[in-house]
């Protein structure tokens, strides 16, 4: 616990946790503070195109062998299981119904590609090495929870409210911009390796802390604002759900890392994972497949409870359980 308790305090003390929390703060007292929108959107398309070129190069380094595709294996059956298990609690613990419920849950079965930017940037700050091909799990860890959530609603959702599965939906799966980004960025990294590295290093490495920090000050304004409007909609049967679900999560991600036989680093990021909410490519599908859903519980959960908590305590959490365990 100790451990747990330092490593928290030196993650809440790191730039990127502190520019997300001068964000939420300006958020929440109604500060005329804004990221605009094209900045946004182009900080984060450098922030995937960075961590998806350099999974690539590692995974090049590293060669296409078992331990590759067990991961990504494991990466989608977690992927595909834990919106069940997110479902079970969310009607056990609230009263949202089916379809609310199933949208909510596919959040939890996906990911969230920021939360595994900043505990890859923690790791990097402690000198702790992870499988280079991690990035690669994560984009196949975006999209099944979605077939999962899809699944939920067509056996209990009461007769009208079924899901959409029809071609604009798989577009939308298949073809959403951070994906798209994501495996690209990862598959130029692969074919062109350690020399293409050493041709753009300047752009994508020194950079990046910097850019993560202002990503991050957007995240804290966009979770303030979700939480400062969220007031009568989210009970608190939900907010608990939101700050225990990631810790479910870890649980199996932590149980699918020790049968893979990941190093440290890839325990904690395989937990990072599984613990993480999607807030990018799982509301845009929901947008497609279940417009009934309510956006403001999905949506709060995800960025408003689950992302705060994992960056200030689940992060450091995961790295000292994973180090206690692995003997690290």
């Amino acid at each position: 616990m100790q451990d747990i308790l330092t490593l928290a305090g030196e993650n809440l003390l790191s730039p990127m946790i502190l520019c997300f929390a001068l964000g939420l703060f300006a958020a929440l007292a109604r500060s005329e503070l804004t990221v605009p929108e094209a900045a946004a959107k182009a900080l984060s398309i450098y922030l995937l195109f960075a961590i998806g070129f350099k999974g690539g190069v590692a995974v090049a380094d590293h060669g296409v062998d078992a331990s590759l595709i067990s991961a990504l294996i494991g990466g989608i059956i977690l992927s595909f299981g834990l919106p069940f298990v997110a479902f079970a609690l969310l009607r056990g613990m609230t009263r949202l119904s089916a379809t609310d419920a199933a949208a909510t849950a596919a959040h939890y079965g996906s990911i969230s590609i920021v939360t595994f930017v900043t505990a890859t940037s923690v790791l990097a700050s402690r000198d702790i090495v992870a499988e280079g091909y991690m990035v690669a799990v994560a984009a196949a860890m975006e999209a099944p929870a979605i077939i999962s959530a899809l699944w939920l609603v067509s056996r209990n959702a009461p007769s009208g409210q079924g899901s959409r599965m029809d071609s604009e939906l798989w577009r939308e799966i298949l073809l959403n911009g951070s994906i798209v980004l994501l495996v690209g960025s990862f598959v130029i990294g692969f074919i062109t390796g350690n020399d293409g590295m050493a041709r753009i290093e300047s752009f994508i490495v020194s950079p990046f802390q910097g850019v993560l920090c202002l990503f991050l000050l957007d995240m804290g304004l966009v979770a303030g604002r979700g939480l400062r409007g969220a007031r009568g909609v989210l009970s608190l049967g939900a907010v608990a759900f939101g700050l225990m679900m990631p810790v479910v999560g870890a649980a199996f991600g932590l149980a699918m890392a020790i049968a893979l036989g990941l190093s440290v680093g890839g325990v904690v990021l395989l937990m990072t994972l599984a613990a993480s909410a999607s807030y990018i490519a799982v509301p845009a599908a929901m947008r497609v497949a279940l417009p009934e859903a309510n956006p403001s519980v999905y949506l709060t959960l995800s960025l408003g409870v689950t992302f705060p908590f994992n960056l200030t305590l689940g992060i450091p959490a995961y790295v000292a359980v994973a180090q206690a365990l692995t003997g690290a």
